[in-house]
């Protein structure tokens, strides 16, 4: 299998995933601990709802995680995934599925640098940094942000907001926003050229992701302090609307429809704390919509902690209503004028109808191929267009090149 140009992976992006699965590690950890110190301290239900949310996220991502395997099982070229073909499903049923991603894209970025070879094609080498970065995308906001709000929950009930905790907070805060933007600069590879998509435009992505996520998810939190019953009814009524519009928006992820609704499912979880976008076509609409419907809902959440808080005055005198609710929506509306202005100065230029895509072409090395989004196919280059023919696109490619038109449209 040859690729149309050879795989670039910087040092800072492999120094990025190594501290990616190390985090990773340390977050399994730090879980277990949290389980324990909840049961030491006989916070059963708490400690029921954390191993809910681990057992859950972890479950999720090993339902993708091998989805996508098995689309392309024959394509595999990693000595880590090949010597491994035979346990990914056995490996996958243990909850290790995500590790042996880490491996593989480990072992082909170890590789680039020892060897200043292209030993792998672009295409798998790519792809396979994809799926782990969408991955983690999953786990961000299955396991990452339930937890932060379940936490923070759990320090405002007992009045235990320090400076320490404080910045425990945050730092949990900036951690999944800089998941979001690693995902989303791991769709440069998809440009006809890649330094379109500067680290200052990364900055910025992630800067406004934190700014939407701090108030979102306190709001959250506030609400389930006051109110910790009515936060599930909360979640699995907005959860359905939310689901049933990306149903609306027509989504083609994965390879078989009924999957695709545990897609669906997913995004309509990401999208109860933050934007994802998930479809091409004017995007100025559909954000306009989400954040004005997300923007009343989390002032809603606000309100109705305001007016617990000013019924029973003898708790949360740690917080003052008049000072964190301003300071919330301020940070809401910031988040918001710093999206516009990524979009308008940062957001990559692209032509909207073709983005470079890594094709798999074989027998001998083609220029590249690019995604037309009329057509839903791969078209060669203007220099190769005889030598290949457009092409429909499925299985691994089909994901990538979706993700990359939505990201860039």
């Amino acid at each position: 299998m040859e690729e149309s140009f050879p795989f670039h992976y910087y040092l800072l992006e492999y120094l990025f995933t190594l501290m990616g699965l190390l985090l990773f590690l340390l977050d399994i950890a730090l879980d277990i601990w949290t389980v324990v110190s909840f049961y030491q301290n006989g916070d059963y239900v708490y400690m029921a709802v954390m191993i809910f949310l681990l057992l859950g996220s972890s479950v999720l991502l090993q339902v993708f995680s091998w989805l996508w395997y098995s689309d392309c099982l024959d394509k595999l070229e990693t000595k880590v995934e090949t010597s491994a073909k035979k346990l990914i499903k056995p490996f996958h049923f243990l909850q290790l599925g995500v590790y042996l991603r880490y491996a593989g894209v480990i072992e082909i970025s170890t590789k680039h640098f020892r060897q200043k070879t292209n030993s792998f094609t672009e295409g798998m080498a790519v792809y396979l940094n994809h799926d782990l970065q969408m991955l983690r995308l999953f786990e961000a906001f299955s396991e990452s942000t339930p937890q932060l709000i379940l936490m923070m929950s759990v320090i405002l009930q007992r009045e235990e907001l320090e400076l320490t905790t404080g910045l425990k907070i945050l730092t949990s805060a900036a951690a999944i926003a800089s998941t979001v933007a690693m995902y989303h600069r791991s769709m440069r590879a998809f440009l006809q050229e890649k330094r379109k998509m500067s680290w200052i435009s990364t900055g910025v992505y992630f800067l406004w992701n934190l700014l939407l996520i701090i108030p979102r998810v306190t709001a959250l939190a506030l609400f389930s302090g006051v109110l910790p019953w009515y936060i599930i009814a909360h979640f699995l009524s907005l959860w359905m609307l939310l689901v049933l519009g990306a149903w609306s928006q027509k989504t083609n992820l994965m390879e078989h429809s009924g999957w695709e609704w545990l897609y669906r499912a997913t995004v309509g979880l990401i999208w109860y704390f933050s934007w994802f976008n998930i479809s091409t076509g004017s995007i100025k609409l559909k954000t306009v919509l989400y954040y004005s419907v997300m923007g009343l809902d989390t002032t809603m959440l606000l309100g109705f902690w305001c007016w617990k808080v000013f019924t029973y005055s003898g708790r949360w005198s740690s917080l003052n209503p008049y000072i964190v609710t301003p300071i919330l929506l301020g940070l809401y509306v910031s988040g918001i004028i710093l999206k516009i202005i990524y979009y308008r100065w940062f957001h990559p230029n692209c032509d909207e109808q073709k983005l470079a895509i890594p094709s798999e072409q074989e027998n001998n090395r083609q220029p590249a191929a690019y995604y037309d989004l009329e057509t839903d196919s791969l078209e060669a280059s203007p220099k190769a267009r005889a030598a290949v023919p457009a092409q429909p696109v499925t299985g691994i490619l089909k994901r990538g090149r979706t993700m990359a038109a939505n990201f860039y449209y």
